[in-house]
Protein backbone atom coordinates (compact mmCIF):
# COMPACT_ATOMS: atom_id res chain seq x y z
CA UNK A 1 0.00 0.00 0.00
CA UNK A 2 1.26 3.46 -0.84
CA UNK A 3 1.36 6.10 1.89
CA UNK A 4 1.98 9.83 1.55
CA UNK A 5 4.03 11.53 4.25
CA UNK A 6 3.91 15.33 4.55
CA UNK A 7 7.16 16.16 6.33
CA UNK A 8 8.21 19.52 7.76
CA UNK A 9 11.54 20.66 6.29
CA UNK A 10 13.85 23.32 7.65
CA UNK A 11 17.39 24.11 6.57
CA UNK A 12 19.24 26.60 8.82
CA UNK A 13 21.40 27.60 5.85
CA UNK A 14 18.30 28.42 3.82
CA UNK A 15 15.58 29.32 6.36
CA UNK A 16 13.28 30.98 3.82
CA UNK A 17 12.71 27.58 2.22
CA UNK A 18 10.98 26.25 5.35
CA UNK A 19 7.83 24.30 4.57
CA UNK A 20 6.39 20.85 3.95
CA UNK A 21 7.56 18.26 1.46
CA UNK A 22 5.55 15.21 0.46
CA UNK A 23 6.95 11.74 -0.04
CA UNK A 24 5.13 8.56 -1.12
CA UNK A 25 6.41 5.22 0.12
CA UNK A 26 5.17 1.62 0.23
CA UNK A 27 4.01 0.48 3.68
CA UNK A 28 2.66 -2.74 5.18
CA UNK A 29 0.36 -3.39 8.16
CA UNK A 30 3.34 -3.49 10.51
CA UNK A 31 5.19 -0.46 9.11
CA UNK A 32 5.86 2.23 11.70
CA UNK A 33 6.20 5.94 11.02
CA UNK A 34 9.92 5.55 11.72
CA UNK A 35 10.18 2.73 9.18
CA UNK A 36 8.53 4.96 6.59
CA UNK A 37 10.81 7.91 7.37
CA UNK A 38 13.90 5.71 7.16
CA UNK A 39 12.72 4.50 3.76
CA UNK A 40 12.45 8.13 2.66
CA UNK A 41 15.92 8.95 3.97
CA UNK A 42 17.61 5.86 2.57
CA UNK A 43 15.83 5.48 -0.77
CA UNK A 44 14.24 8.80 -1.70
CA UNK A 45 15.86 11.87 -0.08
CA UNK A 46 19.12 11.52 1.80
CA UNK A 47 18.98 15.14 2.95
CA UNK A 48 16.15 14.45 5.41
CA UNK A 49 17.38 14.87 8.99
CA UNK A 50 15.90 13.13 12.04
CA UNK A 51 16.93 11.35 15.22
CA UNK A 52 16.44 7.68 16.02
CA UNK A 53 18.35 4.96 17.79
CA UNK A 54 16.91 1.95 19.60
CA UNK A 55 13.69 1.45 17.59
CA UNK A 56 12.26 -0.19 20.72
CA UNK A 57 10.60 2.67 22.67
CA UNK A 58 13.53 2.86 25.08
CA UNK A 59 15.83 5.72 24.06
CA UNK A 60 13.14 8.31 23.32
CA UNK A 61 15.16 9.99 20.58
CA UNK A 62 12.57 9.55 17.82
CA UNK A 63 9.81 11.65 19.40
CA UNK A 64 8.06 13.82 16.80
CA UNK A 65 4.65 15.32 16.18
CA UNK A 66 2.43 13.10 14.04
CA UNK A 67 -0.76 14.77 12.82
CA UNK A 68 -0.26 17.46 15.45
CA UNK A 69 0.38 15.22 18.47
CA UNK A 70 3.70 14.12 19.95
CA UNK A 71 4.51 10.42 19.59
CA UNK A 72 7.42 8.02 19.57
CA UNK A 73 7.44 7.19 15.86
CA UNK A 74 9.20 3.86 16.44
CA UNK A 75 6.09 2.52 18.20
CA UNK A 76 3.48 4.28 16.07
CA UNK A 77 2.25 2.23 13.13
CA UNK A 78 1.25 4.07 9.99
CA UNK A 79 -2.17 2.41 9.91
CA UNK A 80 -2.93 3.63 13.45
CA UNK A 81 -2.81 7.27 12.35
CA UNK A 82 -3.89 6.74 8.75
CA UNK A 83 -6.37 3.83 8.70
CA UNK A 84 -7.76 4.84 5.31
CA UNK A 85 -4.56 5.95 3.66
CA UNK A 86 -4.88 9.64 4.56
CA UNK A 87 -1.77 11.81 4.27
CA UNK A 88 0.26 11.78 7.51
CA UNK A 89 1.78 15.08 8.59
CA UNK A 90 5.05 14.88 10.54
CA UNK A 91 6.58 17.83 12.41
CA UNK A 92 9.48 18.21 14.84
CA UNK A 93 8.63 18.37 18.55
CA UNK A 94 7.03 21.61 19.67
CA UNK A 95 8.28 24.10 22.27
CA UNK A 96 11.92 23.38 21.42
CA UNK A 97 14.12 25.17 18.83
CA UNK A 98 14.44 23.36 15.50
CA UNK A 99 17.97 22.58 14.35
CA UNK A 100 17.16 20.95 11.02
CA UNK A 101 14.04 19.25 9.64
CA UNK A 102 12.80 16.92 12.42
CA UNK A 103 15.76 17.48 14.76
CA UNK A 104 15.24 19.82 17.72
CA UNK A 105 17.64 21.39 20.23
CA UNK A 106 17.27 19.73 23.64
CA UNK A 107 19.41 22.20 25.61
CA UNK A 108 16.36 24.03 27.08
CA UNK A 109 14.99 20.63 28.13
CA UNK A 110 18.18 19.64 29.94
CA UNK A 111 18.63 23.10 31.48
CA UNK A 112 15.25 22.76 33.19
CA UNK A 113 16.13 19.26 34.36
CA UNK A 114 19.19 20.73 36.08
CA UNK A 115 17.06 23.34 37.86
CA UNK A 116 15.16 20.69 39.85
CA UNK A 117 18.43 19.10 41.08
CA UNK A 118 17.80 15.57 39.77
CA UNK A 119 20.00 13.79 42.28
CA UNK A 120 19.69 12.61 45.87
CA UNK A 121 20.57 15.01 48.66
CA UNK A 122 20.58 12.76 51.74
CA UNK A 123 21.05 14.00 55.28
CA UNK A 124 22.08 12.37 58.54
CA UNK A 125 24.53 9.58 59.21
CA UNK A 126 26.42 8.45 56.13
CA UNK A 127 25.99 4.67 55.73
CA UNK A 128 28.97 2.37 55.45
CA UNK A 129 27.87 0.89 52.11
CA UNK A 130 24.88 2.57 50.49
CA UNK A 131 21.63 4.40 51.18
CA UNK A 132 18.88 1.78 51.33
CA UNK A 133 15.18 2.08 50.55
CA UNK A 134 12.63 -0.68 50.91
CA UNK A 135 10.65 -2.02 47.97
CA UNK A 136 7.51 -0.66 49.58
CA UNK A 137 8.96 2.84 49.87
CA UNK A 138 10.00 2.86 46.23
CA UNK A 139 6.95 1.15 44.73
CA UNK A 140 5.11 4.42 44.14
CA UNK A 141 8.07 5.78 42.16
CA UNK A 142 8.14 2.98 39.56
CA UNK A 143 5.88 4.90 37.18
CA UNK A 144 7.86 8.13 37.21
CA UNK A 145 11.20 6.31 37.00
CA UNK A 146 9.97 4.90 33.68
CA UNK A 147 10.36 8.34 32.07
CA UNK A 148 12.70 8.08 29.06
CA UNK A 149 13.00 11.88 28.69
CA UNK A 150 11.77 11.84 25.12
CA UNK A 151 10.30 15.35 25.33
CA UNK A 152 6.81 14.42 24.11
CA UNK A 153 5.15 16.02 27.14
CA UNK A 154 7.21 19.19 26.73
CA UNK A 155 6.32 19.34 23.03
CA UNK A 156 2.57 19.43 23.65
CA UNK A 157 2.51 21.42 26.92
CA UNK A 158 0.10 24.33 26.37
CA UNK A 159 1.73 26.44 29.10
CA UNK A 160 5.16 26.28 27.47
CA UNK A 161 3.61 27.60 24.26
CA UNK A 162 2.96 30.94 25.99
CA UNK A 163 5.46 30.88 28.88
CA UNK A 164 8.88 29.40 28.05
CA UNK A 165 10.02 29.99 31.64
CA UNK A 166 7.67 27.27 32.94
CA UNK A 167 9.72 24.29 34.16
CA UNK A 168 7.47 21.97 32.20
CA UNK A 169 6.03 18.50 32.81
CA UNK A 170 9.22 16.50 32.27
CA UNK A 171 11.33 18.46 34.77
CA UNK A 172 8.50 18.55 37.32
CA UNK A 173 7.93 14.80 37.01
CA UNK A 174 11.66 14.34 37.60
CA UNK A 175 11.41 16.63 40.63
CA UNK A 176 8.65 14.43 42.06
CA UNK A 177 10.90 11.40 41.73
CA UNK A 178 13.32 12.98 44.26
CA UNK A 179 10.75 14.78 46.41
CA UNK A 180 9.17 11.40 47.18
CA UNK A 181 12.38 9.41 47.50
CA UNK A 182 12.66 8.37 51.19
CA UNK A 183 16.46 8.67 51.02
CA UNK A 184 16.37 12.38 50.18
CA UNK A 185 16.67 14.82 53.07
CA UNK A 186 15.61 18.05 51.37
CA UNK A 187 11.94 17.52 50.60
CA UNK A 188 10.80 20.83 52.08
CA UNK A 189 13.57 22.77 50.32
CA UNK A 190 12.63 21.17 47.02
CA UNK A 191 8.93 21.92 47.51
CA UNK A 192 9.72 25.51 48.45
CA UNK A 193 11.63 26.01 45.20
CA UNK A 194 8.93 24.30 43.14
CA UNK A 195 6.31 26.51 44.82
CA UNK A 196 7.82 29.62 43.19
CA UNK A 197 6.83 31.19 39.87
CA UNK A 198 7.21 28.84 36.87
CA UNK A 199 6.80 25.84 39.16
CA UNK A 200 3.95 23.52 40.11
CA UNK A 201 1.27 26.22 40.23
CA UNK A 202 1.76 27.28 36.62
CA UNK A 203 0.36 24.02 35.22
CA UNK A 204 -3.12 24.56 33.73
CA UNK A 205 -4.10 20.87 33.92
CA UNK A 206 -4.76 20.59 30.19
CA UNK A 207 -3.94 16.83 30.30
CA UNK A 208 -1.82 16.99 27.14
CA UNK A 209 1.30 15.68 28.88
CA UNK A 210 -0.68 12.72 30.22
CA UNK A 211 -2.20 11.98 26.83
CA UNK A 212 1.05 11.96 24.84
CA UNK A 213 3.41 10.32 27.36
CA UNK A 214 4.49 6.97 25.83
CA UNK A 215 5.39 5.49 29.23
CA UNK A 216 2.36 6.47 31.34
CA UNK A 217 4.44 8.62 33.67
CA UNK A 218 1.47 10.92 34.34
CA UNK A 219 3.42 14.18 34.75
CA UNK A 220 0.30 16.21 35.53
CA UNK A 221 -0.68 13.82 38.32
CA UNK A 222 2.79 14.23 39.88
CA UNK A 223 2.47 18.01 39.67
CA UNK A 224 -0.91 17.94 41.42
CA UNK A 225 0.51 15.76 44.20
CA UNK A 226 3.40 18.18 44.73
CA UNK A 227 0.91 21.03 45.05
CA UNK A 228 -0.78 19.15 47.89
CA UNK A 229 2.57 18.34 49.46
CA UNK A 230 3.68 21.99 49.27
CA UNK A 231 0.54 23.15 51.04
CA UNK A 232 0.88 20.42 53.67
CA UNK A 233 4.47 21.61 54.24
CA UNK A 234 3.23 25.11 55.04
CA UNK A 235 3.65 26.88 51.69
CA UNK A 236 0.20 28.46 51.72
CA UNK A 237 0.87 32.11 50.97
CA UNK A 238 0.95 31.80 47.19
CA UNK A 239 -1.60 32.63 44.52
CA UNK A 240 -1.85 28.93 43.70
CA UNK A 241 -2.63 27.77 47.21
CA UNK A 242 -5.04 30.67 47.76
CA UNK A 243 -6.72 29.78 44.46
CA UNK A 244 -7.17 26.18 45.59
CA UNK A 245 -8.55 27.20 48.99
CA UNK A 246 -10.94 29.78 47.50
CA UNK A 247 -12.16 27.33 44.86
CA UNK A 248 -13.05 24.72 47.47
CA UNK A 249 -14.77 27.19 49.81
CA UNK A 250 -16.77 28.75 46.98
CA UNK A 251 -18.08 25.46 45.61
CA UNK A 252 -18.81 24.14 49.10
CA UNK A 253 -20.82 27.26 49.97
CA UNK A 254 -22.64 27.91 46.67
CA UNK A 255 -22.64 24.56 44.95
CA UNK A 256 -20.75 26.20 42.09
CA UNK A 257 -17.83 28.53 41.53
CA UNK A 258 -17.85 32.26 42.30
CA UNK A 259 -15.32 33.29 39.65
CA UNK A 260 -15.07 36.94 40.66
CA UNK A 261 -14.20 36.10 44.26
CA UNK A 262 -11.84 33.38 43.10
CA UNK A 263 -9.75 35.91 41.16
CA UNK A 264 -9.60 38.34 44.09
CA UNK A 265 -8.75 35.66 46.63
CA UNK A 266 -6.05 34.19 44.38
CA UNK A 267 -4.25 37.49 43.89
CA UNK A 268 -4.75 38.66 47.48
CA UNK A 269 -7.27 41.25 48.63
CA UNK A 270 -4.63 43.93 49.16
CA UNK A 271 -2.34 43.04 46.25
CA UNK A 272 -3.01 46.25 44.33
CA UNK A 273 -0.32 45.74 41.63
CA UNK A 274 -1.78 42.34 40.72
CA UNK A 275 -5.29 43.79 40.67
CA UNK A 276 -4.19 46.52 38.28
CA UNK A 277 -2.43 43.99 36.04
CA UNK A 278 -5.65 41.97 35.84
CA UNK A 279 -7.91 44.96 35.21
CA UNK A 280 -7.63 44.79 31.39
CA UNK A 281 -8.73 41.14 31.48
CA UNK A 282 -11.70 42.05 33.67
CA UNK A 283 -12.69 44.90 31.36
CA UNK A 284 -12.55 42.65 28.29
CA UNK A 285 -14.65 40.06 30.14
CA UNK A 286 -17.29 42.69 30.95
CA UNK A 287 -17.35 43.90 27.33
CA UNK A 288 -17.94 40.32 26.16
CA UNK A 289 -20.68 39.77 28.74
CA UNK A 290 -18.63 37.12 30.50
CA UNK A 291 -18.02 38.83 33.81
CA UNK A 292 -19.66 36.91 36.69
CA UNK A 293 -21.41 39.72 38.57
CA UNK A 294 -22.71 37.36 41.24
CA UNK A 295 -22.30 33.79 42.34
CA UNK A 296 -25.10 31.55 41.12
CA UNK A 297 -25.95 28.89 43.65
CA UNK A 298 -26.54 25.29 42.72
CA UNK A 299 -30.13 24.08 42.60
CA UNK A 300 -29.08 21.27 44.97
CA UNK A 301 -26.35 22.74 47.21
CA UNK A 302 -26.95 20.15 49.93
CA UNK A 303 -25.71 17.39 47.64
CA UNK A 304 -22.52 19.35 46.96
CA UNK A 305 -22.03 19.89 50.71
CA UNK A 306 -22.40 16.17 51.37
CA UNK A 307 -19.68 15.48 48.81
CA UNK A 308 -17.35 17.88 50.61
CA UNK A 309 -18.23 16.44 54.02
CA UNK A 310 -17.45 12.94 52.80
CA UNK A 311 -14.10 14.00 51.31
CA UNK A 312 -13.14 15.98 54.43
CA UNK A 313 -14.15 13.03 56.61
CA UNK A 314 -11.82 10.74 54.72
Amino acid sequence: MEQTLRVKRYDPENPESEGYQEYTVDVAETTTILDALLTVREDVDGTLSMRCSCRASICGSCAMRVNGQAKLVCKTRVNSVSPNGETVTIDPLGNLPVIKDLVVEFKPFWDKMKVVKPYLQPEGVVPVAEYLASDGDMAHLVGVVNCIQCGACVSDCTVLEVDPSFLGPAALAKAYRFVKDPRDGHQKDRLGALNESSGVWDCTRCMQCVEVCPKDVDPMGRIMLMRDMAMESGFNNTSGSRHTDSFAKSVKKNGRLDEAKLAIDSMGMFNVPAMLDSAPVGIRAMMKGKFPWKAHKSSEPEKVKRVFEKIEGE
